[in-house]
């Protein structure tokens, strides 16, 4: 282990905060594609660099990873570009406890990519961005006050980046904190309809979730939803709207876990009049028994990387599919241990596209049922998420590949299409960036 990873990669977020500060509170890392490496901004990140070019697993060439500190709250913020060919990255904005850089790094890298794809799957003229927020210790996240002012914060840093990253909602983050994003940048989206905004994603990503279950479903020959089983990992805003879409095609039963006992309250609650078709079980954090319960569909609604070697042989499901982002540990590797246990998995970028469908143009105007939004919901459309899960377990079957691979495949060729107007401008400002830098 060099110095700099002992130094660096395994420093709690807060630490390295506290160095970034040390040395101006501002850093890149990004891709230079003339000279085929990871530059740093400045030397004391150069072996970080290093590494990061050097990582295979989930380094692909990504065009930026931008840092900075809250100059009140002195939290760490990111902010991570995959690719930029097919207009601005966007995607959403996570605040979460990480308890080294590396981990933080990673998801963003990770969560980035997969926007990427999500976008170009779902035909938006948008790369792939994600933001990430490391969560300070204690309970300071649950202050209101705090909470704006960090998030005003990293609205000053999206507007300090003109524009390469446009930022949106995410685990962690709530509708208000777009609202205080908003007044310190315009470079965000998911802002309340208060402001002319689309507002809450999780309704649309929900129901897009679901038209996945049905493609997956029509693929297997497996009939409809009607007198289904679905288990859930995770009972949170978007598994809540899923469950009121599965009641809505006459699902047989839902059963879902959460770690939070109050959330489990709240949605036993909502779901009252369901009676036995909705069960919600309280879960301890590392309680991986859902992955074992005989159902129909598994639907990982929680956090990433929940699909390994742990759970893969758990699972009592012929099809998975969620809303969860990056839910294969290791996407070489697991998605193969899928498909040689005859279990049909929806890549999480074709099934939960919608929440970034739902707010990615908002600056175009919005209107009710949307037809620009609705079409991602029909059977007819060429690129309805019904349409596309059906194509993509088509190819993987005929191919006989695995259904990531197939969905990459796809995915990636669509991303080196360049937006129609602007072609690879974000190319160009990050490289503003960086001459001012020098």
């Amino acid at each position: 282990m060099s110095a700099a990873r002992a130094d660096l990669l395994d420093l709690e977020p807060e630490r390295f905060a506290a160095r970034l500060r040390d040395e101006g509170g501002r850093a890149y890392l990004t891709w230079d594609h003339d000279a085929r490496r990871v530059v740093a901004s400045a030397p004391w990140l150069d072996e970080l660099a290093s590494w990061l070019g050097a990582d295979e697993r989930d380094f692909h060439e990504h065009e930026g990873v931008f840092m900075a500190v809250g100059p009140e709250t002195g939290a760490l913020m990111t902010a991570v570009v995959h690719k930029t060919v097919r207009g601005q990255a966007a995607g959403g904005l996570r605040q979460w406890p990480y308890p080294r850089l590396e981990a933080l790094i990673r998801d963003g890298l990770r969560l980035s990519l997969g926007m990427s794809r999500k976008n170009a799957l779902a035909g938006l003229w948008w790369g792939g961005g994600k933001g990430v927020i490391a969560r300070q210790r204690g309970d300071r996240h649950a202050d209101p006050g705090y909470r704006r002012a960090l998030y005003r914060e990293y609205g000053a840093f999206t507007t300090s980046l003109r524009g390469v990253y446009v930022t949106a909602e995410d685990v962690g983050t709530r509708p208000e904190d777009l609202a205080a994003v908003f007044e310190t940048t315009r470079f965000a989206t998911c802002v309340p309809a208060s402001v002319g905004g689309s507002g809450n994603p999780s309704p649309a990503t929900a129901k897009g979730v679901v038209c996945a279950i049905e493609g997956a479903l029509a693929h297997t020959s497996r009939g409809t939803i009607a007198g289904k089983t679905i288990a859930m990992q995770g009972a949170g805003n978007v598994a809540s709207y899923m469950i009121g879409e599965l009641l809505e095609r006459e699902v047989g039963r839902v059963i879902a876990t959460d770690i939070c006992a109050a959330r489990c309250e709240q949605v036993r609650d909502r779901f009252a009049h369901a009676g036995d078709r909705v069960e919600i079980r309280h879960a301890a954090p590392g309680d991986l028994a859902i992955f074992a319960e005989p159902c129909d569909v598994l639907a990982p609604n929680a956090l990433g990387g929940v699909l390994g070697p742990e759970t893969i042989p758990m699972i009592q499901a012929p099809i998975v599919c969620g809303a969860a982002n990056n839910q294969l540990l290791d996407d070489r590797r697991d998605d193969r241990a899928l498909a040689e246990r005859g279990i049909i998995y929806v890549p999480d970028f074709v099934a939960n596209r919608m929440g970034i469908v739902n707010c990615a143009n908002e600056q175009y105007g919005n209107l009710p049922d949307d037809p620009a939004i609705e079409r991602h919901f029909s059977r007819d459309w060429d690129n309805a998420v019904f349409v596309v899960t059906k194509r993509i377990l088509a190819r993987a079957e005929r191919e006989q590949t695995t259904t990531s691979l197939a969905a990459n495949a796809l995915a990636d060729e669509a991303c080196r299409v360049p937006h129609p107007i602007w072609g690879h401008r974000s190319r160009t400002i990050i490289e503003g960036l960086l001459a001012n830098t020098r």
